[in-house]
Protein backbone atom coordinates (compact mmCIF):
# COMPACT_ATOMS: atom_id res chain seq x y z
CA UNK A 1 0.00 0.00 0.00
CA UNK A 2 1.48 3.71 -0.48
CA UNK A 3 0.17 7.37 -0.22
CA UNK A 4 0.09 9.30 -3.46
CA UNK A 5 0.57 12.92 -2.23
CA UNK A 6 0.30 15.66 -4.80
CA UNK A 7 1.75 18.73 -4.36
CA UNK A 8 1.34 22.32 -5.36
CA UNK A 9 4.79 24.54 -5.31
CA UNK A 10 4.02 27.92 -4.09
CA UNK A 11 7.36 29.61 -5.37
CA UNK A 12 10.32 29.14 -7.94
CA UNK A 13 13.13 26.49 -6.94
CA UNK A 14 15.85 25.01 -8.03
CA UNK A 15 15.69 21.45 -7.94
CA UNK A 16 17.39 19.92 -5.06
CA UNK A 17 19.20 16.67 -5.78
CA UNK A 18 19.83 15.59 -2.56
CA UNK A 19 16.69 16.18 -0.85
CA UNK A 20 16.12 12.84 0.38
CA UNK A 21 17.16 13.95 4.16
CA UNK A 22 14.93 16.76 3.91
CA UNK A 23 11.80 14.88 2.46
CA UNK A 24 12.49 12.01 4.70
CA UNK A 25 12.18 14.70 7.99
CA UNK A 26 9.01 16.10 6.66
CA UNK A 27 7.19 12.43 6.54
CA UNK A 28 8.58 11.67 10.06
CA UNK A 29 6.61 15.02 11.09
CA UNK A 30 3.54 12.60 10.88
CA UNK A 31 5.01 10.09 13.09
CA UNK A 32 5.86 12.22 16.15
CA UNK A 33 4.65 11.68 18.76
CA UNK A 34 2.82 8.27 17.70
CA UNK A 35 3.55 4.87 18.92
CA UNK A 36 5.75 4.89 15.38
CA UNK A 37 7.86 7.19 16.96
CA UNK A 38 10.55 4.57 18.01
CA UNK A 39 10.80 3.53 14.52
CA UNK A 40 12.88 6.70 13.62
CA UNK A 41 15.99 5.29 15.42
CA UNK A 42 15.75 0.77 14.45
CA UNK A 43 18.59 -0.57 13.42
CA UNK A 44 16.65 -3.00 11.05
CA UNK A 45 14.35 -2.50 8.03
CA UNK A 46 10.89 -0.72 9.48
CA UNK A 47 8.83 -1.50 6.24
CA UNK A 48 8.64 2.33 5.00
CA UNK A 49 10.26 3.61 1.60
CA UNK A 50 9.33 6.88 -0.80
CA UNK A 51 9.80 8.25 -3.95
CA UNK A 52 11.48 11.34 -4.61
CA UNK A 53 9.80 14.40 -5.66
CA UNK A 54 9.14 14.21 -9.29
CA UNK A 55 9.02 14.93 -12.27
CA UNK A 56 12.38 15.81 -11.81
CA UNK A 57 13.65 19.57 -12.89
CA UNK A 58 13.34 22.83 -12.05
CA UNK A 59 10.43 23.85 -10.36
CA UNK A 60 7.78 27.18 -10.91
CA UNK A 61 5.35 28.78 -8.71
CA UNK A 62 2.26 26.47 -9.06
CA UNK A 63 3.90 23.48 -11.01
CA UNK A 64 2.17 20.09 -9.83
CA UNK A 65 4.66 17.22 -7.99
CA UNK A 66 4.19 14.57 -6.24
CA UNK A 67 5.32 11.95 -4.12
CA UNK A 68 4.97 8.39 -3.46
CA UNK A 69 5.19 6.80 0.08
CA UNK A 70 5.08 2.96 0.57
CA UNK A 71 4.72 0.84 3.65
CA UNK A 72 4.15 -2.58 4.89
CA UNK A 73 1.84 -1.00 7.86
CA UNK A 74 -1.20 0.51 7.10
CA UNK A 75 -1.27 2.10 9.53
CA UNK A 76 1.75 3.75 9.35
CA UNK A 77 0.59 5.57 6.05
CA UNK A 78 -2.68 6.46 7.89
CA UNK A 79 -0.95 8.38 10.65
CA UNK A 80 2.05 10.62 8.05
CA UNK A 81 -1.40 10.94 6.29
CA UNK A 82 -3.52 12.65 8.69
CA UNK A 83 -0.47 14.77 9.82
CA UNK A 84 0.01 16.05 5.37
CA UNK A 85 -3.60 16.78 5.57
CA UNK A 86 -3.56 18.59 8.54
CA UNK A 87 -0.52 20.66 8.10
CA UNK A 88 -0.35 21.05 4.12
CA UNK A 89 2.74 23.11 3.92
CA UNK A 90 5.37 20.64 2.36
CA UNK A 91 8.48 22.18 2.63
CA UNK A 92 11.67 20.22 1.14
CA UNK A 93 14.95 22.13 1.95
CA UNK A 94 14.31 25.46 -0.76
CA UNK A 95 11.44 24.20 -2.30
CA UNK A 96 8.24 24.85 -0.85
CA UNK A 97 4.85 23.01 -1.79
CA UNK A 98 1.54 22.87 -0.36
CA UNK A 99 -0.34 19.22 -0.37
CA UNK A 100 -3.35 19.28 -2.97
CA UNK A 101 -4.62 15.92 -2.24
CA UNK A 102 -3.79 12.17 -0.67
CA UNK A 103 -4.52 9.54 -1.96
CA UNK A 104 -4.33 5.77 -1.16
CA UNK A 105 -2.71 3.45 -4.22
CA UNK A 106 -2.31 -0.61 -4.19
CA UNK A 107 0.14 -1.56 -6.45
CA UNK A 108 0.30 -5.15 -7.29
CA UNK A 109 2.45 -7.22 -9.61
CA UNK A 110 -0.26 -9.15 -10.91
CA UNK A 111 -1.40 -12.84 -10.78
CA UNK A 112 0.71 -16.20 -11.06
CA UNK A 113 1.92 -15.82 -14.97
CA UNK A 114 1.68 -12.41 -15.33
CA UNK A 115 4.63 -10.71 -16.92
CA UNK A 116 5.72 -7.28 -16.03
CA UNK A 117 8.98 -4.54 -15.28
CA UNK A 118 9.64 -3.00 -11.68
CA UNK A 119 12.05 -0.03 -12.06
CA UNK A 120 13.90 1.36 -9.25
CA UNK A 121 12.59 5.32 -8.67
CA UNK A 122 15.38 5.69 -6.72
CA UNK A 123 19.04 4.32 -6.29
CA UNK A 124 19.58 1.16 -4.89
CA UNK A 125 22.38 0.38 -1.94
CA UNK A 126 23.57 -3.10 -1.91
CA UNK A 127 26.74 -3.69 -0.33
CA UNK A 128 28.31 -7.27 0.43
CA UNK A 129 30.29 -8.05 3.80
CA UNK A 130 33.67 -7.83 3.88
CA UNK A 131 33.90 -11.52 4.92
CA UNK A 132 32.46 -12.95 1.60
CA UNK A 133 35.06 -10.90 -0.66
CA UNK A 134 36.81 -13.98 -1.69
CA UNK A 135 33.37 -15.82 -2.40
CA UNK A 136 33.15 -13.64 -5.18
CA UNK A 137 36.84 -12.74 -6.68
CA UNK A 138 37.09 -9.01 -4.75
CA UNK A 139 39.82 -7.88 -3.35
CA UNK A 140 39.48 -5.98 -0.08
CA UNK A 141 41.72 -5.71 2.51
CA UNK A 142 39.70 -4.06 4.94
CA UNK A 143 36.86 -4.43 7.19
CA UNK A 144 34.50 -2.48 5.82
CA UNK A 145 31.11 -3.63 3.62
CA UNK A 146 31.78 -3.25 -0.17
CA UNK A 147 29.35 -1.48 -2.20
CA UNK A 148 28.35 -3.17 -5.04
CA UNK A 149 29.54 -2.30 -8.36
CA UNK A 150 28.94 -3.83 -11.62
CA UNK A 151 32.69 -5.04 -11.81
CA UNK A 152 31.65 -7.52 -9.18
CA UNK A 153 29.01 -9.35 -11.35
CA UNK A 154 25.22 -10.16 -10.85
CA UNK A 155 26.13 -12.75 -7.98
CA UNK A 156 26.67 -11.13 -4.99
CA UNK A 157 23.68 -7.70 -5.94
CA UNK A 158 21.21 -10.59 -6.28
CA UNK A 159 22.28 -12.53 -3.49
CA UNK A 160 22.33 -9.72 -1.16
CA UNK A 161 18.98 -8.14 -2.68
CA UNK A 162 17.64 -11.90 -1.78
CA UNK A 163 19.31 -11.68 1.79
CA UNK A 164 18.00 -8.27 2.79
CA UNK A 165 14.13 -9.24 1.62
CA UNK A 166 14.27 -12.18 3.53
CA UNK A 167 14.87 -10.51 6.33
CA UNK A 168 11.68 -8.15 5.83
CA UNK A 169 10.07 -10.87 5.18
CA UNK A 170 10.41 -12.53 8.64
CA UNK A 171 9.71 -9.18 9.99
CA UNK A 172 6.67 -8.33 8.47
CA UNK A 173 5.05 -12.35 7.04
CA UNK A 174 3.39 -14.46 9.00
CA UNK A 175 5.71 -17.25 10.04
CA UNK A 176 4.16 -20.47 8.40
CA UNK A 177 4.90 -18.78 5.15
CA UNK A 178 8.18 -19.24 2.81
CA UNK A 179 10.77 -16.82 2.24
CA UNK A 180 12.29 -15.55 -0.55
CA UNK A 181 15.75 -17.95 -0.28
CA UNK A 182 13.17 -21.07 0.62
CA UNK A 183 11.45 -20.90 -3.18
CA UNK A 184 13.45 -21.58 -6.58
CA UNK A 185 14.06 -19.23 -8.82
CA UNK A 186 15.38 -15.74 -8.78
CA UNK A 187 13.14 -12.82 -7.68
CA UNK A 188 13.36 -11.42 -10.76
CA UNK A 189 13.96 -12.72 -14.63
CA UNK A 190 15.89 -9.99 -15.74
CA UNK A 191 18.47 -7.35 -14.13
CA UNK A 192 19.04 -4.46 -16.16
CA UNK A 193 21.52 -2.30 -15.48
CA UNK A 194 20.39 1.77 -15.94
CA UNK A 195 23.36 3.81 -14.20
CA UNK A 196 25.47 2.84 -11.13
CA UNK A 197 26.08 6.63 -9.31
CA UNK A 198 27.89 7.89 -6.40
CA UNK A 199 26.18 10.47 -3.62
CA UNK A 200 26.73 11.96 -0.64
CA UNK A 201 23.83 10.97 1.53
CA UNK A 202 23.11 12.62 5.15
CA UNK A 203 22.31 8.83 7.28
CA UNK A 204 21.14 10.95 10.42
CA UNK A 205 21.03 14.80 11.66
CA UNK A 206 24.78 16.16 10.34
CA UNK A 207 26.12 12.63 9.74
CA UNK A 208 27.03 12.19 5.99
CA UNK A 209 27.97 9.64 3.92
CA UNK A 210 28.62 8.90 0.22
CA UNK A 211 27.06 5.70 -0.89
CA UNK A 212 27.24 4.14 -4.42
CA UNK A 213 23.71 3.25 -5.82
CA UNK A 214 22.46 1.65 -8.78
CA UNK A 215 19.18 2.04 -10.39
CA UNK A 216 17.75 -0.75 -12.27
CA UNK A 217 14.48 -2.14 -14.39
CA UNK A 218 13.76 -5.54 -13.46
CA UNK A 219 11.91 -7.82 -15.44
CA UNK A 220 9.71 -10.60 -13.92
CA UNK A 221 7.04 -13.57 -14.62
CA UNK A 222 5.08 -13.92 -11.18
CA UNK A 223 5.68 -17.82 -10.74
CA UNK A 224 2.87 -18.34 -7.92
CA UNK A 225 1.38 -16.69 -5.14
CA UNK A 226 4.10 -17.12 -3.06
CA UNK A 227 6.49 -15.36 -5.34
CA UNK A 228 3.80 -12.84 -6.22
CA UNK A 229 3.83 -11.92 -1.98
CA UNK A 230 7.61 -11.38 -2.37
CA UNK A 231 7.56 -9.03 -5.30
CA UNK A 232 4.71 -6.94 -3.79
CA UNK A 233 6.85 -7.02 -0.44
CA UNK A 234 9.68 -5.21 -2.52
CA UNK A 235 6.67 -2.82 -3.40
CA UNK A 236 5.78 -1.85 0.27
CA UNK A 237 9.45 -2.15 1.93
CA UNK A 238 11.79 -1.08 -0.91
CA UNK A 239 14.46 -3.30 -1.74
CA UNK A 240 18.65 -3.34 -0.81
CA UNK A 241 19.54 -1.80 2.10
CA UNK A 242 18.29 1.79 3.85
CA UNK A 243 14.87 2.24 2.29
CA UNK A 244 13.98 4.50 5.24
CA UNK A 245 16.55 7.30 3.68
CA UNK A 246 14.62 6.87 0.14
CA UNK A 247 16.46 4.33 -1.34
CA UNK A 248 15.61 1.44 -3.29
CA UNK A 249 11.94 2.67 -3.68
CA UNK A 250 10.36 0.46 -6.82
CA UNK A 251 7.47 1.42 -9.12
CA UNK A 252 5.29 -0.95 -11.36
CA UNK A 253 6.01 0.19 -14.61
CA UNK A 254 2.73 0.41 -17.02
CA UNK A 255 3.08 -2.60 -19.69
CA UNK A 256 2.33 -6.01 -18.46
CA UNK A 257 1.06 -9.33 -19.66
CA UNK A 258 -1.66 -10.81 -17.49
CA UNK A 259 -1.83 -14.82 -18.30
CA UNK A 260 -5.26 -15.17 -20.04
CA UNK A 261 -8.67 -14.70 -18.33
CA UNK A 262 -6.86 -12.91 -15.62
CA UNK A 263 -8.72 -9.80 -13.96
CA UNK A 264 -6.74 -6.01 -14.48
CA UNK A 265 -4.79 -5.69 -11.35
CA UNK A 266 -1.31 -3.97 -12.14
CA UNK A 267 -1.49 -0.94 -10.79
CA UNK A 268 0.66 1.64 -12.06
CA UNK A 269 2.32 4.78 -10.85
CA UNK A 270 5.48 7.19 -10.87
CA UNK A 271 8.66 8.57 -9.50
CA UNK A 272 12.11 8.34 -11.08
Amino acid sequence: MRLLIRLRADADAVYDNSHFHELRGRLWKGLRGTEYDELHDADQPIGLSFSNIFPWGDIEEGDERTVLVAATDQDVLRAIAESIITDREFNVGEMPFRVEEVTTVAPDVGEPGTRGTLETGTGVLVRIPPWQADEYGIENDGDEAIFWQPEHSLRPFKTQLENNLDKKHELFCDDHLPGPSERDGDLFDEYDLIKTFAVPVEVTQGVEMTYVLSKWRFGYRVRDDHHRRHLNLALDAGIGERNALGLGFLNVQKESKRPPGASPGVATDGGH
